[in-house]
């Protein structure tokens, strides 16, 4: 009798296993329309399309998307892939907090799920956009096996061109739309070496064939030490840094890593330096400095945020339906930009967001906006400048733009590696208008390229200047001149 009760045990495990095998795998590809969403009142007024793509069959690796239709009305609409930068940061901070239909209403978090809203501003009244997270430990995209997860530049730019493929392929009336691929920040790694991979899979006849016209990048990583040596003359140029500093770095760092100087003298001026800067809110410089509020549950944070740290820990364990959130961001006060994020939290946790979304279970225990450490990633792109040169040398558009008070990435590195492409200028530096006021200064080139400042912007633009932004884009991205 013990051994037949000890075989049925056996089988029950079998088939509970074996069950939620079924449920992690589920197809290679799926997706779900999203008619409502919680914290919107109402029916939502855009098509929104949310799902999983396969892209390593060895490990099962899905990536998650979101598909919003182009407001516009027509199929061939232009058509945008985007891609949020960071360590493993979720694609929702594109898509709630810079140019996607909605954003979250700023409002104290009450324990409750938060409100969303409608964005004025959205890319998607003249554009498709497919908003896709990425690596797999990104947002809701996962990978059955461990393996999965140990990615880098290359291979995630690689397995995002596989998305793209079988995405066409499920849904072929928008093969014809103009594709554009975008993304800010540290997305500028991945955003010129998946185009160039798209043209070369064109010219090889690889099916479907994507309608490849351009890409284009917002307060963009290259990898290049430009990115961070620019910070310095940035800043001297606003005066955080006296004359004398700016004089000793000049004198004392040229040729050094500024990331890992080996001259003594540079070190210590770089440290004088970086402790000026950190009294500023880095990604907009005149903004009020905030407390970090999207650290992930691998993230070091310092003592001053352990107060709003437990008084988080206590809310979050009001939520009645969300109970995923074991590593709640620190809470950043109501009047500052990223106070959005630390509510996006509670709302992507939720369980009924997940299920509105069709997010599958099993696969992510805990959303968080950026990983921010503690999962492996290969940076393996080393400069993005030959991708940048072979792209629009193949007669690809380009548009490179900067918040001008970003100290993250500062328009002064993006300009100087523009000018180093070693195209002539077509259409001068000058202003380009918005309301009959300056938004901003543009240059292009003669190899498509397009740079243009966002006056009053930081990192990223559309999250601080988001009208501006979308007047840029929207006149670029229909051939119009900013």
């Amino acid at each position: 009798m013990s051994g037949r009760l000890l075989l049925l045990l056996r089988l029950i495990l079998c088939i509970v296993l074996a069950t939620r095998q079924l449920a992690l795998a589920g197809a290679a590809s799926s997706s779900t329309v999203v008619t409502s969403l919680p914290g919107f009142q109402g029916r939502l007024p855009f098509h929104l399309e949310t799902g999983y793509v396969e892209v390593d069959e060895e490990n099962g690796t899905e990536l998650f998307y979101y598909f919003v239709e182009s407001e516009a009305g027509g199929e061939n609409d232009p058509f945008l892939l985007w891609l949020t930068g960071g360590d493993h940061c979720s694609v929702l901070s594109g898509l709630a907090f810079e140019i996607g239909p909605f954003k979250f209403v700023l409002e104290p978090y009450n324990g409750t799920i938060p409100s969303l809203e409608i964005n004025p501003n959205s890319w998607t009244k003249v554009a498709h956009i497919l908003f896709v997270d990425s690596p797999a430990g990104a947002g809701f995209s996962f990978s059955r096996q461990p393996k999965g997860y140990h990615v880098g530049e290359i291979s995630t730019s690689l397995q995002l061109h596989e998305f793209l493929i079988k995405w066409f392929r499920d849904h072929p009336k928008f093969l014809s739309s103009p594709l554009y691929i975008g993304g800010d920040s540290y997305a500028g790694k991945i955003v010129p070496f998946i185009a160039q991979k798209i043209s070369q899979g064109n010219e090889v006849g690889r099916s479907p064939l994507l309608n490849l016209k351009g890409y284009l990048l917002g307060n963009p990583a290259t990898g290049e030490r430009i990115d961070e040596s620019s910070k310095v003359p940035f800043a001297h140029g606003f005066g955080i840094i006296s004359d004398q500093l700016y004089e000793t770095i000049l004198g004392h760092c040229q040729g050094q890593d500024y990331k890992n100087p080996t001259n003594v003298l540079c070190a210590k001026a770089l440290g004088t330096f970086h402790s000026l800067l950190s009294e500023l809110m880095l990604p907009h410089i005149l903004w009020d400095k905030c407390v970090y509020s999207s650290a992930g549950p691998h993230a070091k944070t310092d003592d001053s945020a352990g107060a709003a740290r437990k008084i988080l820990s206590e809310e979050a364990a009001e939520i009645k339906l969300g109970k995923r959130l074991k590593h709640p961001p620190v809470r950043p006060r109501l009047d500052c930009i990223n106070y959005a994020h630390y509510l996006s939290y509670f709302w992507a946790n939720d369980e009924r967001t997940r299920g509105a979304l069709g997010v599958k279970d099993g696969t992510v225990d805990e959303w968080v906006r950026c990983q921010d450490g503690g999962v492996p990633y290969t940076r393996d792109i080393v400069s993005t400048i030959k991708y940048h040169r072979n792209v629009t040398a193949n007669g690809y558009r380009a548009l490179v733009y900067s918040g001008d008070h970003d100290s993250v990435v500062p328009h002064l590195g993006t300009q100087a590696w523009v000018r180093s492409l070693g195209f002539p200028v077509v259409d001068e530096w000058r202003a380009w208008h918005l309301h009959g006021q300056s938004a901003g200064f543009t240059v292009s080139y003669s190899n498509n390229m397009t740079f243009a400042t966002v006056k009053g912007a930081g990192h990223t633009a559309p999250e601080y200047e988001p009208e501006r932004c979308f007047a840029m884009f929207s006149r670029w991205i229909l051939n119009q001149p900013l």
